[in-house]
């Protein structure tokens, strides 16, 4: 392995850990605060915003109706782009031409990008039009407001009850539209316009003029294709959304040119996620809680770098020929990023529910490719912006409720007792995500075996990877996988309930956590602001998580893995 590579690795792991806590604390300001400095210059265009609405946004909402509108904005959002990806052919801003795209895939991609997931069946450049770019990007900024409103209710339900100067008194899990609009206007669009201002200052195109026709120096015509991919770089990243402009995502060079570019895009990955375990700690009003969190998840993740770092080394399988493999397994790799930085890229994106990809995934090694597919098994090591802090929250209560069961006492959290019918949704939560990989897996095998371009444990971990990160809403593909209409159409429905089946029973869970009378601790109360409770949250997300995707990886990765052995 290349030192130098090494170095920039903790380098951005060093920056990542010091951008936590003003991120938290700006959330924290953005949602919970009374008063913000910035209320002068975001409260004008929010008001304006909430009038548009015709909506009232101090007006408190229940569970059950902060949930309906959520659903009621996001398939208001669909319809358009639906449309407009149908019929981009006959529509303006199409310089290159592309023609309408076919109903599954439409319903694929709008589903897709609705939810967070970015899976693109797709060549953006050449298979989608001006229009249809600029109305994902649309979406890519309103899934990751969607995401990160529904994580600021869920955690207002586990927030103190206790007054603090400065803060809004929490009755409710707030309202939708107050929360969906500063995620947008508060943190996505400013980082973002800064965020675009910089990738076009690194090289990467920001235009709506059309494709540009050259003569290379073989005396061949080639074209390059521009747009407005600056804009889209920036919200894929910061918003944990990972679909890209180009077909090669963040391996083109017009996407991720130089190695500045590519440091950004690693921290953007789970810089707003990682800031929202840190407003948690700071909600529920003990800053500990959030960093034991924080070393939890960055200790799988690292434990996760470790083996990509190590598989992506050496390709065992030219061990035997007279290869130089000083430079480490570089099939499917961009030499610009080499295996160091690309095992971090890989690491970061599975993690961070991102899905933006510097490497084919399907060009890793065994071992590589298992540890990809197990951070998008957990689910829960840093996710997606918002609706991460949510699984996060799933396992925690698992925690807490495996111990009380060991030790015989009722389940104790944050002062809280956990019961039966909390219990009962986070449990279904938990299989949501298995269920849907697992069901699905099963019916690819019988209607899409052909879809698979390598057979054995290689074509069946393509199979599986598709659906367990469409589960996931991680959108990275392990490629080796052609499009088909049953892909389409079951995957967009795996979107959906991956995500909203989630969100309805999460925020029931926190509704009922907010109107529970607290409870004094006493010395058989399990504190979970210590080390202690950190390693069993580890251990309760690993064994729970191994124990249920064993069979999906014996057959797919880990067994071509060990068959290596």
């Amino acid at each position: 392995m290349d030192l130098t590579a090494i170095i920039a690795v903790v380098v951005i792991i060093v920056v990542q850990l010091l951008l936590i806590r003003p991120m938290g604390r700006y959330i924290v300001q953005t949602y919970y605060k009374e008063r913000s400095r910035f209320d002068a210059f975001f409260g004008p265009v929010e008001r304006l915003l909430f009038r548009a609405l015709g909506v009232n946004p101090n007006e408190g909402m229940s569970a059950k109706r902060y949930i309906g509108n959520l659903l009621l904005v996001n398939a208001c959002m669909w319809v358009p782009v639906f449309f407009i990806l149908l019929f981009q052919g006959s529509l303006p801003l199409n310089p290159n031409q592309a023609p309408g795209m076919s109903l599954d895939l439409a319903v694929n991609t709008a589903t897709s990008f609705i939810t967070n997931t970015n899976w693109q069946f797709y060549a953006g450049e050449t298979q989608a039009s001006y229009l249809s770019q600029l109305m994902l990007t649309f979406l890519q900024f309103t899934s990751a407001a969607t995401g990160m409103a529904i994580g600021v209710a869920v955690i207002r339900g586990f927030s103190s009850k206790e007054p603090r100067a400065g803060f809004r008194k929490i009755e409710h899990v707030g309202n939708f539209y107050f929360d969906f609009v500063r995620s947008i206007t508060r943190i996505l669009v400013p980082l973002c316009l800064i965020l675009s201002l910089f990738f076009v200052a690194q090289g990467i195109p920001q235009t709506l003029s059309g494709p540009v026709h050259y003569t290379t120096i073989e005396n061949q015509t080639a074209t390059l294709y521009l747009g407005p991919v600056a804009s889209m770089e920036s919200v894929k990243m910061l918003g944990s959304n990972g679909g890209g402009y180009y077909g090669q995502n963040s391996a083109n060079p017009y996407e991720n040119p130089t190695p500045a570019t590519n440091a950004v895009e690693i921290l953007l990955m789970i810089l707003i996620a990682s800031g929202f375990i840190y407003a948690y700690g700071t909600m529920v009003g003990n800053t500990k809680e959030g960093w034991v969190l924080i070393c939890a998840v960055l200790v799988i993740l690292s434990a996760a770098l470790v083996i990509n770092m190590i598989s992506e080394s050496s390709n065992p399988a030219l061990s035997g020929l007279a290869v130089n493999q000083s430079a480490g397994n570089m099939e499917g790799k961009e030499v610009r990023f080499g295996d160091v930085s690309s095992a971090q890229f890989g690491a970061w994106t599975t993690a961070g529910a991102v899905g933006a990809v510097t490497s084919m995934h399907d060009s890793w090694g065994p071992w590589g490719a298992t540890s990809l597919q197990a951070m998008m098994m957990l689910n829960c090591v840093f996710g997606g912006v918002g609706c991460g802090m949510i699984n996060i929250l799933i396992f925690v209560i698992l925690s807490v409720f495996i111990v009380g069961l060991m030790v015989g006492r009722t389940p104790q959290y944050l002062g809280r007792k956990i019961e039966g019918y909390e219990t009962k949704l986070t449990v279904f939560s938990f299989l949501i995500h298995p269920f849907l990989v697992f069901t699905f897996t099963t019916l690819g095998v019988l209607f899409a075996a052909s879809q698979t371009l390598n057979p054995g444990f290689q074509g069946f971990a393509e199979l599986a990877y598709a659906y367990l990160s469409a589960a996931a809403n991680n959108g990275s593909a392990f490629a080796g996988l052609s499009v088909s209409p049953f892909l389409n159409y079951s995957m967009a429905l795996v979107f959906a309930v991956g995500r909203y089946g989630t969100f309805i029973l999460m925020l029931f869970v926190a509704e009922v956590f907010l109107h529970k009378k607290i409870v004094p601790f006493d010395i058989g109360t399990m504190r979970t602001d210590t080390w202690i409770f950190g390693a069993v949250f580890i251990g309760v997300v690993v064994i729970l998580n191994l124990l249920t995707f064993f069979p999906l990886l014996i057959f797919g990765s880990l067994g071509q893995a060990l068959a290596t052995i």
